[in-house]
């Protein structure tokens, strides 16, 4: 007959917090404090737990795992009664279960939320490790109790912890789980975080300036602006020149007057350029919604060199690259879409395929005419010119989009936002390149 398995051991961190420590004699030596756990930054590994943080005669001690002979909920027993008495200090890498996580909120990445953290469970898997977080909402009864009667485990692999210490996030951001989430999920978070917890965020994605950039792009004027003023003139340069020039002159204008310059001197020559033609355009006019940024060719190109350009314009916006502008001699002459160019033979020059004559704006076209015009000839960006015809940016739909939809339906999608997300599969989001 062949014996079942052993059963694997789990203990709940709350279960064995405060229990006292006896050594295999029977000699009790003091009580748990905390559990350490280090961060394996291998995808799909679980944080082994280290050792113990163990109270004794009103000291702090570490008590590395291999002096740990058994792990229970009832009891813990060490393979020793002598003790390291030097005080517990805390290493980079490590995360302290009960002062980190334990009533501290992290992030659902699987639901892009932030929740508390109600427990966590440890597993025997050939040594001890960190294997699920129990992050359920609980109702007030269920909070006045110590220990709570039932768990709702979720794997450790779906969050992603605010740890707030800054040795330890820094060499976690490279492999942060934040970065499975889209640009507007990390500005919601952003958003809803604490200042501390605010910046763990954007920590976590800050060695990706255009990553970090998009995100801003998505914040609301207010919390973009908090987070710049604690920033240097050097480092919101730098998370401007990643910006979208539209979007970097719209928040260029909403810093502080004296910095705005200075700033500005610090942004590669290109982006300067670009961002000081927009600052002389009003907001709310078309030349100030539109992008300098297109895809701009002659006429006799061809559908498949066309196509190649689109593929290396990774300095576009992709809702820019929709269109493709025909322009000769610096006027417009013609656009083409995306899905016409494809469709098209490879060989067919420009001039041949494009639609002529397009509806554009002049830049001091005011929002409603842009939105009437793009809605009229259900065109997904528009081009901008100036008196002489000549082309200056485009506007995208998501800019009139934004621009356009009243105040009150932001609170509303806020509102209908309460109710609970539907759960995503770990692997239907691409990590980022």
């Amino acid at each position: 007959m062949v014996s079942a398995p052993p059963a694997v051991r789990r203990v709940w961190l709350s279960d064995v917090l405060g229990r006292a420590v006896h050594a295999q004699d029977g000699q009790r030596l003091g009580k748990i404090k905390d559990a350490i756990v280090r961060l394996d930054l291998e995808p799909g590994h679980r944080p082994p737990v280290t050792g113990l943080v163990v109270t004794v005669g009103g000291r702090d001690l570490y008590v590395p795992r291999d002096l740990v002979a058994d792990l229970t909920a009832d009891e813990v027993t060490l393979s020793t009664a002598r003790l390291d008495l030097r005080a517990f200090e805390r290493r980079d890498g490590e995360v302290l279960l009960r002062h980190d996580l334990l009533g501290h909120r992290l992030i659902d990445v699987t639901t892009a939320r932030l929740v508390r953290a109600r427990d966590a469970e440890l597993v025997d898997a050939d040594g001890w490790v960190l294997a699920a977080i129990d992050a359920s909402p609980r109702g007030p009864l269920a909070r006045l109790r110590r220990h709570p009667t039932s768990h709702n485990p979720q794997d450790w692999s779906d969050f992603e912890a605010l740890i707030g210490h800054d040795e330890t996030a820094g060499l976690r951001a490279p492999f942060s789980r934040l970065r499975r989430l889209r640009p507007a999920e990390l500005a919601d978070l952003v958003e809803e975080a604490t200042d501390d917890e605010s910046e763990e965020i954007l920590d976590a994605v800050g060695d990706d300036k255009e990553l970090e950039a998009d995100v801003f792009e998505e914040l609301e004027p207010d919390h973009q602006l908090q987070l710049l003023r604690e920033r240097s003139d050097r480092e919101v340069a730098d998370v401007l020149a990643h910006m979208r020039p539209d979007d970097a002159a719209d928040l260029l204008t909403e810093l502080d007057q004296e910095r705005r310059l200075p700033i500005l001197q610090l942004l590669p020559a290109a982006t300067q350029a670009k961002l000081r033609a927009l600052l002389g355009f009003n907001p709310s006019t078309a030349g100030g919604l539109m992008t300098p940024d297109f895809l701009a060719l002659p006429p006799t190109t061809t559908a498949q060199r066309a196509l190649q350009q689109v593929r290396t314009a990774s300095g576009i916006a992709t809702e820019a690259l929709l269109c493709v502008l025909i322009v000769d001699d610096g006027a417009l002459v013609g656009t083409i879409s995306l899905p016409t160019l494809l469709q098209a033979p490879a060989r067919a020059r420009l001039a041949t395929i494009a639609e002529p004559d397009p509806v554009r704006v002049a830049t001091d076209a005011d929002l409603t005419e842009v939105a009437v015009r793009m809605t009229d000839f259900n065109l997904v960006c528009m081009p901008v010119v100036d008196v002489d015809d000549r082309l200056l940016g485009v506007i995208t739909v998501d800019d009139v989009l934004e621009a356009t939809v009243p105040e009150e339906w932001w609170d509303r999608v806020e509102d209908v936002e309460e109710a609970p997300r539907p759960r995503r599969h770990a692997t239907s989001v691409l990590p980022r390149a």
